[in-house]
């Protein structure tokens, strides 16, 4: 069941992120990528895998230790409920890049591998976003 879930919060973000990434400038891109409500799915599906231990995860997550963490990343639940969580804050970031790159008039051309990067790591691409923002606003 959570090999299918794990796959399922994947392909509801792909849509989404290959239309950022490959088709910028399309008109439907930004119609579609302007919507807040496209991170919605896979909020949801975290919503309905965390609501049922809520209570154990809280106590867990309210004073964070190293071992308990790891221990519970290193289960199919825990690891498909930190994969929805991590591809539906990806998604949102990468949003707010795309939509925030075209307001700025950043060339695609520039924030397409970008984007690629924070689906991808995205501490460290939207890292890469913010510097190439400060450059891009000289």
């Amino acid at each position: 069941m959570y090999d299918q879930l794990f796959q399922l919060s994947n392909l509801l973000v792909m849509p989404f992120a290959l239309l950022m990434i490959f088709l910028p400038g399309w008109g439907w891109t930004k119609r579609i990528i302007s919507s807040p409500w496209i991170a919605a799915p896979t909020a949801l599906l975290y919503t309905a895998l965390v609501l049922p231990s809520m209570m154990s995860l809280f106590a867990q997550i309210a004073n964070p230790e190293l071992g308990q963490i790891a221990a519970l990343l290193g289960t199919p639940a825990g690891a498909t409920i930190a994969w929805a969580h991590f591809v539906t804050v990806d998604l949102f970031a990468g949003r707010w890049i795309y939509l925030d790159s075209r307001e700025r008039k950043i060339t695609a051309w520039l924030v397409s591998p970008i984007l690629l990067f924070v689906f991808m790591f995205a501490p460290f691409g939207l890292l890469l976003y913010l510097v190439t923002r400060l450059f891009a606003a000289r």
